[in-house]
């Protein structure tokens, strides 16, 4: 008994001596654990400051999500600074003690209210620099990505200067589903650039969420984000710049808290040379008035033999801050662009085609067909002014106007394939246009953010009237002469001038046209976003829309032309619903979406018959998954849409009495549908990706024998694939130093296709963009090339226009 008991006693004492160690080292453990820091941060009216960052200087740092929550974990016992901070806020400091093992809340408000906090650089300080995923256009109101039962795509000024943009249309290549369908033409119809969007075409033809449209180009200069709203969006912005596949809006740079700027210049390929400043700051010690003065100079020749584009722009901007309640602002811009008229190539469209390929043509695409002095202005200026007062703590007040002018001023030329049996001869069309167009709206919304029966209503109640003239001053379209595309000794080639045509022009007997239109448009519309649940959210909208012409005036008759005059009312629903799965990480959506076109009357052939329509309507139902993971690190978007096009006019063969007329009726329909794919990663730390992917199956299901059944030549490509990568080090003696490469896959385009003509495809190609810079706090040095691999392709709608071969671009920025 006493040898089991010494045995007993020997290993409780072994156990006791272990459970001792162990709990020892468990209380140094302890006395070690790391400490914590979270809580929230608030603009001055009290909602989340989302996108802030806060920061222990010299140390860690966080995202504010979009709760207004924040944390920094696994922090040692210290003292510290934290610093809360974001491109053009006020930036506060705080000293801390942390204990070990303290979890400690610091909570913040800003100086700023939440609109100020929308208008300053959404991405200021994101690791996932190319993911902002924030707009307040899409639904005229506040509203995350995950809460919007809309597909949109944001483009931000930090990847238009890493890919060292200085063409608008190279922005939109970082977009899924985006097809640049022709270079802008200068003329007042159809005259600016156009792309395919779900199998429609539209223009960026809204700034700052109002109808801003130009016969030029855009200008980069004064971008703070592009914004790409998909779907037919005429509930909450109407028919008269929208399309069907949705809308491009250009959301401007805003006037920051602190004082800085940049300049630039750029340099490059066939004689670029460009110039860019932007300045920003306070007016006043009390910091109440700011401005911002954006400008940019470029100049370059074409790659073909003749041609060339010069422009100039300048944007100032003021906002006054007058309280917290009252905010105003008032921005202007005035763009000035001169240039030749694009090399565009028009097939022929009464015969079947010859040649059905660009190859087939066999043409020198480095010739232009046309005269440096054949020179069209377009010049367009842009005043907006608005007033944000906040009328209690639910209600705001935004009230708009803006005016918009546009002219076309010069000599337009374009070609067209003629010949029977043949596709060498391009007869050179030629007109001297002058015309100005102009739009004036005024908005009034009330945006309020409540509850009702214990459940947050998101509201916006709206009020729109749009007003728009134009006024033509044209020459009559005269064929100045034929010229072989195959016989580079054609002596026609070097014929046409400016003196030229207008000796031609002079002894035209051809009817100018000298007219007016004016267009009234009153609407009025509300959105309201219930959360059902936590997690459940709804979308109900509506829009009536009252177009009215007031018809066409003949200068020359003093009379009013014919069927010009007219009225429409147009009945546009919405709605949509979103359920996350996570919140503020994972949501599914759906969407029924409206949009709609005024149709004018027409004449009619026939006796007895209608010439008067309704508006067109688009009805898009769509669905997917929107996600937003690792603290933004990854965001993928997943959608399948699914649009039908009805009251289509068309013509068509009537027999009526025993006689056959033509008439237009109106029975045409469309369906387009597809996927879109649209992923936004920062892995890691310094490493940026983009990638996106989209299918469209577009067709005329009724229409003319010619077209029905076959994919419009304004759809564009079906298949779609853009990416960007970048890399930049962001430690160490080459911080700053980053590398960028962007693949585009463009498919084959059916520019033509019509049983009358057959099909003259464009063939698929795959565009390879490469960049290397060096970002400093006070300077940037970049170095891209475009279209490494000297593709030969084409952009067209039912023409052909190629594009620049390789070029090189070179540029330094000085910041302040």
């Amino acid at each position: 008994m006493k040898r089991v008991c010494l045995i007993n006693t020997k290993k409780v004492f072994k156990l006791a001596l272990t459970i001792s160690i162990i709990m020892g080292h468990l209380t140094i453990l302890a006395q070690h654990r790391n400490s914590s820091i979270r809580g929230t941060v608030t603009t001055k009216d009290g909602k989340p400051a989302e996108f802030v960052n806060v920061t222990i200087e010299g140390g860690k740092s966080a995202q504010v999500d979009t709760k207004g929550k924040y944390i920094l974990k696994d922090i040692q016992a210290g003292n510290y600074v934290l610093i809360v901070n974001y491109v053009g806020l006020e930036e506060q400091k705080r000293e801390i003690i942390l204990k070990e093992g303290e979890n400690q809340i610091q909570d913040f408000i800003l100086s700023e209210n939440n609109q100020q906090l929308e208008e300053v650089v959404i991405n200021g300080g994101r690791t996932n620099k190319f993911s902002v995923k924030k707009t307040t256009t899409s639904a005229k109101m506040p509203l995350s990505n995950l809460e919007n039962p809309q597909i949109y795509t944001t483009i931000p000024k930090t990847l238009l200067t890493e890919q060292m943009v200085t063409e608008f249309s190279l922005s939109l290549k970082n977009s899924p589903g985006v097809y640049k369908l022709q270079n802008n033409r200068g003329i007042n119809s159809d005259g600016a650039s156009f792309y395919a969007m779900r199998g429609f075409r539209t223009e960026a033809a809204f700034v700052d969420g109002v109808p801003s449209q130009t016969n030029g180009e855009i200008e980069p200069a004064n971008i703070e984000r592009v914004e790409l709203i998909k779907g037919p969006s005429g509930t909450l912005f109407g028919g008269a710049v929208v399309s069907f596949g949705g809308l491009i809006n250009i959301v401007t740079k805003k006037p920051l808290d602190t004082l800085g700027g940049e300049v630039n210049f750029t340099t490059g390929s066939y004689g670029l040379n460009r110039l860019s400043a932007d300045v920003y700051g306070p007016v006043n010690n009390e910091k109440k008035l700011f401005f911002r003065i954006n400008t940019a100079y470029q100049n370059q020749s074409s790659f073909q033999d003749a041609g060339f584009k010069r422009s100039f722009f300048v944007a100032p901007t003021l906002e006054y801050r007058s309280s917290e309640r009252l905010n105003l602002s008032l921005t202007a811009s005035f763009y000035s662009l001169e240039g030749t008229s694009p090399a565009t190539i028009f097939l022929n469209r009464v015969r079947p085609y010859i040649a059905t390929t660009p190859a087939e043509l066999n043409f020198n695409w480095k010739r232009s067909f046309t005269s440096n002095d054949l020179v069209m202005k377009n010049p367009t200026v842009n005043i907006k002014g608005q007033i944000n007062y906040k009328l209690s703590d639910n209600w705001n007040s935004q009230t708009i106007y803006s005016a918009n002018s546009r002219r076309s001023n010069g000599f337009y030329l374009y070609s067209f394939l003629r010949g029977a049996t043949s596709d060498e001869m391009l007869e050179r069309n030629v007109s001297l246009q002058n015309t100005v167009n102009t739009a004036t709206d005024l908005q009034q919304n009330f945006i309020g953010d409540f509850k009702l029966l214990g459940l947050r209503n998101r509201m916006v109640i709206g009020l729109d009237y749009l007003n728009q003239t134009i006024n033509n001053d044209n020459s009559p379209y005269i064929v100045f002469d034929n010229v072989s595309g195959l016989n580079p000794q054609d002596a026609n080639y070097t014929k046409i001038s400016k003196a030229a045509v207008e000796s031609r022009l002079a002894t035209s007997t051809a009817t100018p046209t000298k007219n007016n239109t004016k267009a009234n448009i009153y609407s009025v519309y509300a959105s309201d976003v219930l959360n059902i649940t936590d997690r459940l959210m709804g979308m109900l909208s509506l829009r009536v829309d009252r177009f009215q012409n007031r018809g066409t005036i003949n200068q020359a008759t003093a009379t009013l032309l014919a069927n010009s005059e007219y009225m429409q009312t147009a009945v546009s629903p919405k709605f949509g619903l979103v359920y996350q799965i996570l919140p503020d990480r994972i949501s599914l959506f759906g969407n029924y979406m409206n949009g709609f076109a005024n149709v004018p009357p027409v004449t009619q052939t026939a006796p007895n018959v209608s010439g008067t329509f309704k508006p067109q309507h688009a009805n898009q139902y769509e669905g997917g998954i929107k996600t937003d993971l690792f603290q933004g690190k990854l965001s993928f978007t997943a959608s399948y849409y699914d649009i039908s096009v009805s009251n289509m006019t068309r013509p068509e063969e009537v027999n009526i009495g025993g006689q056959n007329y033509v008439v237009t009726v109106q029975n045409g329909t469309q369906k387009s549908k597809g996927v879109e794919l649209e992923l936004i990663a920062n892995p890691i730390e310094g490493l940026n990706i983009i990638a996106g992917y989209s299918y469209n199956d577009s067709k005329l299901t009724k229409s003319t024998t010619a077209l029905e059944g076959r994919r419009p030549a304004s759809a564009g490509p079906a298949t779609l694939v853009n990416s960007w990568v970048s890399y930049a080090f962001h430690k160490g003696k080459i911080q700053g130093l980053g590398i960028g490469t962007g693949i585009n896959y463009i498919g084959k385009h059916l520019t033509g296709n019509s049983a009358t003509t057959g099909v003259f495809t464009l063939p698929s190609y795959t565009l390879l963009t490469a960049t290397v810079f060096y970002d400093r706090p006070r300077y940037r040095i970049g170095l891209k090339v475009d279209n490494l691999t000297d593709e030969l392709y084409f952009t067209g709608q039912g023409t052909l226009t190629a594009q620049p071969p390789r070029t090189v671009v070179a540029g330094l920025t000085i910041k302040f």
